[in-house]
């Protein structure tokens, strides 16, 4: 009975963050958008939650066990709930006969089911809060601030490497009544409330990139500024659900200027392949000496070569990242390309849609990856041969590294940028 109950509020769970996303029926969604999701998650609530995770819940994987705690806090929170405590004791004043209205059992599986009836209750909720929301800011003041009033700054406690804790100092004394914000990131979701009369605010970073904090008042932003947290090299790491990550010693990953993680490390950390794939992560993070987005040359080998049960599908993604940007390029075993999405210059390309078979490859041998941007069109290749290409204009930004995630095991070799006559060898 109360796995029964537990069901019926995580389906409602989920359907609130589909409300809130927006991004169209969850049975649409490809392996992009459960990537993206956990980025957005872990934006908001500090906690990584796996794409594998996300698939289960959403009922693309099978999934015969309940969520952890600490997966359903993490689900409610961004629904923006405090708990999952709270957000079960909201569900239950809704479905009280005082409520006015009910919701029926749901005897399913683990995958949300939307009917019209709950999404326009859903919305015409989300839509009160916001516009009483939207009232009681503007009664308080929309007028200009004046940012000179403001002070902000950031200081790391290590000048490179994973975990980095960052300690922001502020004032904001100047804000009156209005309330105060720190956000970590270009997301301004990703804000947490200071007192206004501190000084010092701590967080903790446990992925490299580039961030653009920012101090907020009310909803304006009164002073902002980059924060790059540096890789030192390679890291290596196993992304969990919640927690700080498993990072791989480097002198264990690096061996004759091949980053990799085999079965042999997995097991000596007791990371299991199966049934579920761990969720491995490469990060090279580091001053690029100015090579950006709309003209380089990018290019690198890799392989995954564990394809045993789940991993039969062998997907890699290979992110170039920027300030302001993200290059996000797929890889799959051949049968695979029916479920691939292409994102590059604030363009997403999926295989529903387009043509992305030569994205498809022997995954178990070295596969060279090249990327072109130049002249308004950025050009993929996959061991010589062209994949996919876009006409596209990106906004200039600068690059500041890669991200490799594979499911199981993978390695690296031969990583380089060249614009002109620069090379820079990972």
């Amino acid at each position: 009975m109360r796995n029964s109950q537990e069901i019926q509020d995580i389906q409602k769970c989920l359907e609130l963050i589909e409300t809130r996303l927006n991004w169209g029926p969850s049975q649409e969604w490809t392996g992009y958008d459960f990537e993206k999701l956990s980025v957005e998650i872990q934006a908001v609530t500090s906690v990584i939650l796996s794409v594998t995770t996300l698939k289960r819940l959403w009922g693309k994987l099978t999934y015969t066990s309940m969520p952890t705690g600490t997966t359903l806090n993490t689900l409610a929170q961004f629904a923006g709930f405090k708990d999952w405590r709270e957000f079960k004791h909201q569900i239950r004043l809704d479905q009280s006969p005082a409520a006015g209205f009910g919701v029926p059992p749901l005897n399913v599986p683990l995958k949300p089911i939307r009917t019209k009836k709950t999404y326009w209750l859903t919305a015409l909720l989300l839509m009160l809060i916001a516009g009483c929301a939207l009232f009681l800011f503007q009664g308080k003041t929309t007028a200009p601030v004046d940012t000179k009033a403001y002070q902000f700054s950031s200081n790391k406690i290590k000048t490179e490497g994973v975990p980095n804790s960052v300690i922001f100092n502020y004032d904001a004394a100047a804000a009156g009544t209005n309330a105060v914000f720190i956000a970590q990131s270009w997301d301004l979701r990703r804000k947490v409330a200071v007192p206004q009369q501190g000084h010092v605010y701590s967080t903790l970073y446990y992925q490299p990139g580039y961030y653009r904090a920012k101090l907020l008042v009310g909803n304006q932003i009164v002073k902002e500024h980059d924060l790059m947290i540096s890789s030192g090299g390679w890291v290596a790491m196993i992304a969990k659900d919640g927690g700080a990550p498993l990072y791989f010693k480097k002198d264990e990953v690096l061996k004759n200027k091949v980053a990799a993680v085999n079965q042999a490390i997995l097991s000596k950390y007791n990371v299991p392949l199966q049934p579920s794939l761990p969720a491995l992560h490469f990060f090279n993070v580091r001053d690029m000496g100015g090579i950006r987005n709309d003209r380089f040359i990018f290019e690198t080998t890799l392989k995954s070569d564990f394809h045993q049960g789940s991993a039969a599908c062998q997907r890699v993604e290979v992110l170039i990242l920027c300030k302001n940007d993200v290059i996000n390029i797929p890889l799959s075993s051949s049968g695979c390309v029916g479920d691939l999405s292409l994102y590059a210059a604030g363009t997403k390309i999926t295989s529903k849609s387009a043509d992305m078979s030569k994205f498809g490859c022997d995954l178990d041998q070295w596969v060279k990856l090249r990327v072109e941007s130049q002249n308004g069109k950025i050009r993929f290749f996959i061991n010589g041969r062209e994949a996919y290409s876009l006409h596209a204009t990106p906004l200039p930004t600068a690059i500041v590294g890669v991200e490799y995630r594979f499911n199981g095991t993978g390695a690296i070799k031969d990583t380089r940028f060249l614009k002109d006559r620069q090379v820079i060898n990972f």
